[in-house]
């Protein structure tokens, strides 16, 4: 780059930090795993060291506050698709499951229905569809065609209204994108949840499907 004739050459970065994701050359999310991961568990241990053992609702109160918060952050951006970093954040949720008085020895999948929660893949696919309902329904600030392209009413067979086009993609990097990952679950909502009146009525609808 040249700038009033003199030369400066720019610099070469292999990961950025920006508003709090990490972003590397490969644009995969591998370390953005990590770090959400390692993050979550310092904050777990941070509370076994000042409390012993929790009730049902005290957990769901520290979980949601100081745990959740850094497994989920900014997901959209950085949704994980390989099962080893899948893991890396699960093992969090899979630990602090085990703090509830009673809860120790029983199975993964039994905790978190008596504490009335999801996997994290689960969140991530329920969290998917609340944005891209958001944004098809003006309630993001955004261009909703730079995201989603809608399918001509006219030329669908079966399923709802709102239903969307999903691009051909040569890499994965572009495969797992938010507006491509989201488009098979999205379409296969059925009417009545695509086109609630709210999105307090769109999560209670989502959530009763």
């Amino acid at each position: 780059m040249e700038d009033h004739g003199i030369t400066r050459t720019l610099q070469q970065i292999e990961e950025e930090k920006d508003l709090g994701v990490y972003t590397t050359s490969d644009l995969k999310s591998s370390m953005q795993c990590n770090k959400a991961a390692n993050k979550a568990m310092s904050m777990l241990r941070m509370v076994n060291r000042a409390f012993k053992r929790f009730d049902k609702e005290e957990f769901l109160v520290i979980y949601k506050s100081f745990i959740r918060t850094h497994l989920e952050y900014c997901v959209q951006s950085w949704n994980p698709h390989f099962v080893r970093d899948e893991k890396v954040l699960e093992k969090v949720k899979r630990r602090a499951t085990k703090c509830v008085k009673g809860m120790k020895k029983k199975e993964y999948a039994e905790r978190l229905r008596d504490l009335g929660l999801t996997t994290l893949k689960r969140s991530r696919i329920r969290g998917d569809l609340i944005e891209t309902y958001n944004i098809l329904s003006g309630k993001e600030n955004v261009n909703r065609d730079s995201f989603f392209h809608l399918i001509d009413f006219e030329r669908q067979l079966r399923g709802h209204g709102l239903k969307l086009y999903k691009r051909r993609c040569r890499l994965d990097t572009r495969k797992f994108f938010f507006s491509q990952r989201v488009v098979n679950n999205w379409n296969s909502l059925p009417q009545y949840v695509v086109e609630a009146p709210s999105l307090n009525s769109f999560k209670k609808r989502l959530d009763d499907y």
